[in-house]
């Protein structure tokens, strides 16, 4: 069960709630329409409640690894987790110029969470 407090598990994890909570609040504000009383709805109550358990993960991210790092990697898994979804749910097709960007977000996750911290500082001279 060590998979499941690994950085990579955990940022996945959150940006897949936080994503799911999204796609919630854009169907529904989109039948509803932005107003009052579509925040006290049900959905409303389980949106929140899905954007909180994913908001407890990002800050155990946040207590555990570099910012500068963890920023970069949760920006780079909501571009992917949101074009997967925006691709496979939602049918929503985008240009060549926009997927070669996503290509390098996905490359760049890559690289963040596979490159070891530290790895490009030079060591030490005596």
């Amino acid at each position: 069960m060590a998979f499941l407090k690994s950085p990579a598990f955990i940022i996945i994890g959150s940006q897949i709630l936080f994503s799911i909570s999204d796609v919630m609040g854009r169907t529904h504000m989109k039948s509803q329409g932005f107003t009052l009383a579509s925040f006290f709805t049900w959905w409303f109550l389980i949106y929140t409640f899905i954007r909180q358990i994913a908001v407890f993960g990002q800050l155990y991210i946040y207590s555990t690894m570099e910012l500068g790092r963890t920023v970069a990697l949760f920006g780079a898994g909501s571009i992917i987790i949101g074009n997967v979804i925006g691709l496979l749910y939602l049918k929503e097709t985008m240009s060549l110029p926009v997927y070669i960007g996503v290509s390098l977000a996905i490359c760049a996750f890559l690289a963040l969470a596979l490159i070891p911290a530290g790895a490009a500082t030079p060591p030490p001279q005596p």
